[in-house]
């Protein structure tokens, strides 16, 4: 059973694991800076840089001790190498580099959202290739066909913002606090999503992609409106996203023959909500619904080292010249799209 070492450092959370092939994971150890970046309403790129230098290793450190395990048994060393801050994923690329080198064990250059991508197996035994894959995260919104380690079709994307993106401005309009996600869904709670208008982008659309830089700037104006609350202004938005999202995996559905479920990650995964729409989606097609455990879909160590062991299991290794990358689409033949399609 290998024993992989996953290092995280791609935005403001900075995370090492050690995870078996056997989908165990031994230890994981995890720093947030939310304190250093709430003044700012959003993350400052050179004070995530600094803090992943000052506490990766300190949690390398603690996550062998917690394991008791030592870097010369791990069997491989697994670390984020984009897409992300350039900053932060140098940080954690070159630490990666420099354990694996200290330890004569070949290095694995995970991509981030592969990451997320094959998170819900480290969870779920019994996911198997191929399924549908609603990717859903503060810099990213996809559909993909998961048709196996290292092979991914992009169905659809975002032409503009993406929905954590949305959710992350809108929590900073309405002076929700950050992180805006789950402040987002916590002021939704005790709001009216009926009260407020707001427009649903692309939704019955024959286009297959996202938009929400529209959403974002309804929100605005009915903020600066001072005619609503804003719990009803979140319960609103939140609403909006969801049927957005639900809106563009059902016609997902209808492109993805044989998939054996359907399956949401990424940061925006963790939305009660959401989770609820596509769960009650997926009944409706008759599909198995999946997502990992909360704890598993904002970024971490775990999902890095899963995706490392996956990627071990089938021969993929990386050389330590491998460079970071700020982009790194996970479908690189996939078609431009309008708008910020780069981001795919």
């Amino acid at each position: 059973m290998a024993l992989i070492l996953g290092l995280e450092s791609s935005c403001d959370e900075t995370a090492a694991a050690l995870v078996t092939s056997g989908r165990i994971v031994r230890a994981h150890k995890l720093a947030g800076q939310e304190a250093a970046h709430r003044p700012y309403g959003g993350v400052v790129p050179e004070i995530a840089a600094r803090a992943h230098v000052e506490i990766l290793m300190p949690l390398v450190e603690a996550a062998l001790a917690e394991a008791g395990a030592k870097l010369a048994e791990v069997d491989a060393v697994a670390a984020t190498a984009g897409p992300g801050l350039i900053g932060g994923v140098m940080v954690g690329l070159v630490t990666g580099k420099a354990l694996a080198h200290a330890a004569g064990k070949p290095l694995i250059a995970v991509n981030h959202l592969e990451g997320h991508a094959l998170s819900p197996r480290l969870a779920d035994p019994a996911l198997e290739f191929p399924y549908l894959l609603l990717l859903v995260s503060g810099g990213h919104c996809q559909l993909l066909f998961v048709e196996g380690v290292g092979r991914y079709r992009r169905l659809a994307t975002t032409i503009d913002d993406a929905a954590g993106e949305a959710f992350d401005k809108t929590a900073k309009l309405l002076g929700l606090g950050f992180p805006g996600g789950p402040a987002v869904e916590r002021a939704a709670s005790a709001g009216d999503a009926t009260v407020v208008p707001l427009p649903r982008p692309l939704k019955g659309s024959a286009e297959p992609h996202f938009s929400f830089a529209g959403l974002k700037s309804a929100v605005l104006r009915a903020a600066d409106s001072g005619l609503h609350r804003p719990e009803d202004i979140a319960a609103s938005f939140q609403a909006a996203v969801v049927e957005c999202l639900t809106d563009r995996t059902a016609r997902a559905i209808d492109r993805a023959a044989g998939a054996t479920a359907l399956v949401v990650a990424g940061g925006v995964a963790a939305n009660q909500a959401v989770r609820g729409a596509l769960s009650g989606l997926a009944d409706a097609h008759g599909l198995r619904f999946v997502a990992p455990p909360l704890w598993l879909c904002t970024d971490n160590a775990a999902m890095i080292g899963w995706a490392g062991a996956e990627r071990f299991a089938a021969g993929l290794t990386d050389p330590l010249d491998v460079a970071a990358r700020p982009r790194w689409p996970l479908d690189p033949l996939a078609e431009a799209v309008r708008g910020a399609g780069v981001k795919a």
